[in-house]
């Protein structure tokens, strides 16, 4: 049995005729930078995740850069995250001229330790406390960070904390939803996304009026009104037919959203019954709600091995992430070394992302998992 790493195909035939619907109307309209159907979205995007403010941008890259030129980051500035994540994550920071200082993951969740994030506030110089101006946390594969002591330190610090919610709309800390919880919150529509577009898009949420207008600004080049720039912003704008079509798969993400938590559900269970659960590390849900955006299993033992088993019996399967930032060639010169960051390390060494798509079968889990099984001997 073939099961994908993920079935977009799938998705789109369920909502086939709605997509076609409201793409059409913005082909009728001829307006698509932008307009009617970006401010919708916005509206609804704030509403799901309990913010005052969303501003639609053109990607989840560009929601962090534009979040880090909304808070002044500079040329020399700190700025804090985990070296476990997708690149734009770091990469943003050093568009930004600021230098990325990492603190190590939690082995449980693999989202930032703010004990890691502790130790390595206590490890500056006094030089170093002063250039430092904000903390990124990633909800990583859909669960949020621990944000009660992030926010914490951020207060002592006088931090801004921008949530990287890329893989995370709909997961819940505390009964809060990710991106309400920090100074802004950025998220991605990358079409792999459990939101996603059909192309790149993404989100800005806030809960600041003046963080809002300073976002709306920087969008269009630091313009306001038209031509006059009181700011050197960019071209950050979300266009009209991704933001129509995102808008439309909203109406469906809790669905999707429940049908995730099933499956991993399901895959807890079968990796029970068939007492797997001792050889490789299950998801924990250690907040609110974990939104599956990956379901990742840390494999003790021959993970590579296993990812080849899997692919050969056509069984998708991906590994995120295989390098640290810390280790990547284009940060070398922040000096890192392997056993700086052991915990983000040994995930990288270990993890790997089983499907767990809305629309996976009963019977293409029970396949994965034995498939696990026979290659474990178990």
């Amino acid at each position: 049995m073939k099961v994908p790493l993920l079935d977009l195909k799938s998705q789109y035939q369920a909502i086939k005729e709605e997509i076609l619907s409201v793409t059409r109307e913005v082909y009728e309209s001829q307006n698509f930078i932008l307009g009617p159907k970006v401010a919708a979205l916005e509206e609804e995007i704030a509403g799901y995740c309990g913010t005052k403010h969303a501003i639609g941008v053109s990607s989840g890259t560009d929601a962090l850069l534009i979040s880090l030129m909304a808070a002044g980051i500079e040329p020399g500035d700190r700025v804090i995250t985990t070296p476990y994540t997708f690149f734009a994550t770091a990469g943003s920071v050093a568009r930004t001229g600021a230098i990325p200082v990492f603190a190590d993951i939690d082995p449980v969740s693999y989202n930032i330790s703010p004990a890691a994030v502790e130790k390595v506030i206590s490890n500056m110089n006094r030089e170093e406390i002063k250039s430092l101006r904000a903390i990124i946390p990633v909800h990583l594969y859909g669960q949020c960070a621990d944000m009660g002591p992030i926010l914490e330190i951020a207060a002592r610090y006088h931090l801004t904390v921008i949530e990287d919610a890329a893989q995370a709309i709909g997961s819940g800390y505390r009964g809060n939803r990710a991106g309400s919880l920090g100074d802004y919150g950025c998220f991605s529509f990358f079409p792999s996304k459990n939101l996603g577009a059909f192309g790149d898009g993404g989100m800005v949420t806030t809960n600041s009026e003046t963080f809002y207008e300073k976002l709306r600004v920087l969008r269009v080049h630091g313009s306001d009104p038209k031509y006059y720039h009181r700011l050197i912003g960019g071209n950050f704008r979300l266009d009209a037919l991704q933001a129509a079509i995102v808008s439309v798969k909203l109406k469906h993400l809790e669905s999707w959203t429940e049908a995730r938590r099933e499956n991993a559900a399901r895959y807890r269970t079968l990796f029970s019954d068939m007492d797997l659960d001792r050889r490789i590390q299950i998801p924990a849900e250690n907040q609110d709600r974990h939104i599956y955006n990956q379901f990742v299993i840390s494999v003790p033992e021959k993970r590579d091995a296993l990812r080849k088993y899997l692919q050969e019996a056509g069984i998708g399967s991906e590994i995120y992430y295989p390098v640290p930032l810390h280790l990547q060639e284009c940060f070398s010169y922040l000096n890192g070394k392997k056993g700086d960051f052991p915990v983000a390390e040994h995930a990288a060494l270990h993890t790997l992302a089983l499907p767990v798509y809305p629309e996976l079968t009963a019977d293409q889990q029970a396949c994965v998992v034995e498939k696990i099984r026979a290659f474990f001997g178990v």
